[in-house]
């Protein structure tokens, strides 16, 4: 890698596109900080723990051998997850930048960084809605017996809380019970019928349409709740990530890590069920399926899940990071939330699976045949669960609390992301008027919801989250790491790592150099092209998505990525010289990559440093034939110095 000194880019492309507001005047102006390592703390965990652990990670371990995937998960964890959530957060905490700005070290990189601006913008929109689904839920809990629990006036009727088995007694067909013992098995004739809860669900939460095509009206209890879900967030944010902080920390239920308490409390009861030992051995018990370790695709879907729950290349982790001290152990909170995360992904699989080890016991059914994947198991399977409890309401109540203020943490930090590229480009403009940026993307982010909320709204969100949420995040963070450790030098950054927690030993970064060098890209590359090889079009249940609809997904992709050469091409078109002088001075990190403030800048980033390559490249200009146009996009402070050579 070329020499910091040497090569700080004296290109228009770099110097005029890059936020320009960070410099001698505009370095008085204050960016927040967390108050203090709690919110902090609380906030990245909150972010990292989502909704995926509690209905993505049961039903990948449950298909892929129970306890047995927990070992490549765990070690996807070391050699990829932890490595991986170090860098971004070491990135973030450096230039306390967001994810548009932090590309002023490699500048022919940040279409990467829009690319996470459209993500966030992208899966905001969704996630709003699983919010207002967890919403809806909690406040029909609040009933006694629970709606779900038997076949009401809204059920059809294929509804039933037991099978409906008939018998062929001589060509006619007569209703059978379990006590009766004179059919003959060849004679029964099972009907399929559906549990309340599903009903519930598509009937009624949902009122569900045949297909993508039949769009319907929206659905207003959905519409409602999704307001609220909007309005939160709003009001959580509206002074910045100093209000969403002191929402995570000062709640009652906060100090402790909510989601680990709810978690805990639900699978203390799901213990005490009876049939909840047979969930549990199914889920890590004797019933762990070893051979499973011989299939790539084991590995796949351990590798893939570590990347969604720990919102890896998304920009949520750089946003937050953004926000810390500089001096803060980056190393050691990386290492404590990935656990946590982790952690908190077993004792909800743990929780999920007591329950409906129960709920198998009671319908004498086997523990498959009662496991769904996604919102199957969220609000169909646990709610149908939930119902057959003591005190069903409290704990029903309990739940969806749970998964209200799970995904309300992880939408905090999405619309964080939107809120802090903005403010970062314009600080002057939105430096007073932050709770107006917040409301204003909070509302579009609600009316771009909206069509979630309709009769087909959950073919939307199904086609988002298969989309969007899928291998996108591989493609970026293989970016995020080419351009942090091939372009701009991985022995350049870890400098400047030491300028945050200072020196440490030769072995100690043997490793992190060999997981950021060879295993990180590594296990990326191989997991990218197995999801795409082995990627099938989405489904919802068994409604298959129509060839427009499929062409709508691979569009939100296409729209997602495309900021990346579209931008990089743009910084080509507008730099001088040669394409390799070019391509070059792109590479290289522009004058504005540094701590924020002077005081954290160090000798390696001081004024007196740059000022002496702005001098050389002045003396030098002659050689390389710089035009006064390029002069022209240096600072005051530049200009100065140029003067005076």
């Amino acid at each position: 890698m070329w020499n910091y000194g040497s090569t700080i880019s004296k290109d228009p492309a770099v110097l005029a596109d890059q936020d320009s507001h960070v410099g001698d005047s505009d370095e008085k102006l204050e960016r927040e900080q967390w108050t203090n390592k709690a919110e902090y703390m609380l906030s990245m965990i909150g972010y990292a723990v989502g909704l995926g652990n509690i209905w993505r990670f049961p039903y990948l371990a449950y298909k892929n051998g129970g306890g047995a995937f927990l070992i490549p998960y765990f070690l996807m964890l070391v050699f990829c997850g932890i490595p991986m959530y170090f860098l971004e957060n070491a990135i973030g905490q450096f230039c306390s930048q967001g994810p548009i700005n932090m590309w002023r070290a490699v500048p022919l990189l940040q279409g990467v960084g829009f690319s996470m601006l459209m993500l966030n913008a992208v899966v905001s929109v969704y996630y709003n809605v699983i919010v207002a689904y967890s919403l809806y839920y909690m406040f029909a809990s609040f009933q006694s017996p629970l709606p779900w629990s038997s076949c009401l006036s809204w059920a059809d009727g294929n509804c039933s809380s037991v099978p409906k088995v008939y018998c062929n007694v001589s060509g006619v067909v007569v209703a059978w019970t379990q006590g009766n013992s004179t059919c003959p098995s060849s004679n029964m004739i099972t009907v399929p019928v559906q549990s309340p809860s599903e009903q519930y669900w598509n009937r009624v939460a949902l009122q569900r349409s045949s297909g993508l095509d039949e769009t319907g009206p929206v659905v207003w209890h959905l519409a409602l709740c999704l307001l609220l879900s909007s309005m939160l967030v709003a009001a959580a944010l509206s002074k910045g990530i100093k209000s969403s902080g002191k929402v995570s920390q000062h709640l009652p239920y906060s100090k402790s890590f909510p989601h680990i308490q709810l978690i805990l409390i639900l699978l203390i009861r799901g213990v005490t069920l009876e049939g909840a030992r047979d969930g549990i051995e199914f889920f890590i018990g004797s019933k762990s399926n070893l051979t499973k370790l011989t299939e790539g695709q084991v590995w796949k879907d351990a590798a893939t899940q570590t990347f969604f729950s720990l919102s890896i290349a998304s920009g949520g982790l750089l946003t937050l990071a953004s926000y810390s001290n500089f001096h803060s152990n980056v190393f050691l909170d990386s290492v404590i939330v990935t656990t946590i995360n982790h952690g908190t992904s077993v004792l909800a699989g743990l929780a999920i699976f007591s329950i409906l080890g129960h709920m198998a016991h009671i319908y004498r059914k086997p523990i498959a045949s009662v496991v769904k994947e996604g919102f199957g198991l969220a609000f169909i399977a646990y709610p149908e669960a939930l119902a057959k409890l003591p005190i069903s309401t409290f704990w029903s109540i309990l739940f969806f609390f749970m998964l209200t203020i799970v995904g309300l943490d992880s939408q905090f930090t999405q619309i964080e992301v939107i809120t802090t590229c903005l403010y970062d480009a314009f600080p002057e403009t939105f430096k007073s008027k932050r709770a107006l940026l917040t409301i204003m993307t909070c509302s579009i982010i609600y009316f771009l919801g909206l069509p979630c909320v309709t009769r087909a709204g959950i073919y939307w969100v199904s086609l988002m989250d298969q989309f969007a949420a899928g291998w996108v995040l591989l493609i970026l963070a293989l970016f995020e790491i080419t351009g942090f450790f091939y372009i701009y030098g991985g022995n350049r950054f870890i400098k400047d790592i030491e300028m945050m927690i200072g020196k440490k030993s030769f072995c100690f970064w043997l490793w992190w150099r060999s997981c950021w060098f060879f295993i990180c890209p590594g296990i990326t590359v191989v997991t990218l092209i197995w999801s795409l090889i082995t990627f099938v079009p989405p489904t919802y249940g068994k409604v298959q998505y129509p060839v427009w609809g499929l062409a709508l997904g691979w569009c939100m992709v296409a729209f997602i990525l495309l900021w990346i050469p579209v931008v990089a091409v743009y910084k080509l078109m507008r730099a001088e010289g040669s394409v390799w002088k070019r391509l070059k001075l792109l590479c290289s990190p522009s004058e504005q990559w540094h701590p924020y403030l002077d005081v954290h800048r160090g000798e390696r980033y001081s004024k007196t440093t740059h000022g002496f390559h702005v001098l050389k490249l002045c003396i030098f200009s002659v050689y390389f034939n710089v035009s006064f146009q390029t002069l022209s996009t240096l600072s005051v402070h530049q200009y100065k110095s140029c003067l005076v050579c």
